[in-house]
């Protein structure tokens, strides 16, 4: 059985320098890294400035919701904290719950058949007459 052999230390020394820059390069081709250069540090929603180590904690939210839907201009992105990502999320969750004004099928009654306003026209204009 033949000895394993060792690179030299400066030989593995480069390779690890050269791998991580391949993985460097890698992920500056993906979204993330493209929505940095593009936009500004600052979260799309409360405002709050990143720069740093607390860079990290900034996250690309897709608008539509589709993370397949990156477009070379980013206009499917926007940078949010990781707070009001989460909380963009959420809402998008509850409203896939609940749906729009109709049930879930589209062809049910509303979910809220309640209308305040219903009258109002009428009292108001009844006044003028």
């Amino acid at each position: 059985m033949e000895p394993k052999r060792f690179e030299s230390e400066s030989e593995s020394h480069h390779d690890v320098v050269a791998e991580a820059r391949r993985a460097q390069a890698e992920r500056e081709k993906g979204y993330r890294a493209r929505a940095l250069k593009m936009y500004p540090w600052v979260c799309g929603h409360c405002g709050r400035e990143f720069s740093g180590r607390k860079l990290r904690e900034l996250e690309v939210h897709h608008r539509d919701h589709n993370h397949d839907n990156n477009p070379p201009d980013g206009s499917n992105w926007e940078l949010l904290c990781m707070y009001c990502h989460e909380n963009q999320h959420a809402r998008h969750g509850v409203a896939a719950v609940y749906g729009d004004e109709q049930g879930s099928d589209g062809l049910s009654e509303p979910l809220s058949t309640h209308q305040p306003f219903a009258g109002l026209a009428d009292l108001l204009n009844k006044d003028k007459k």
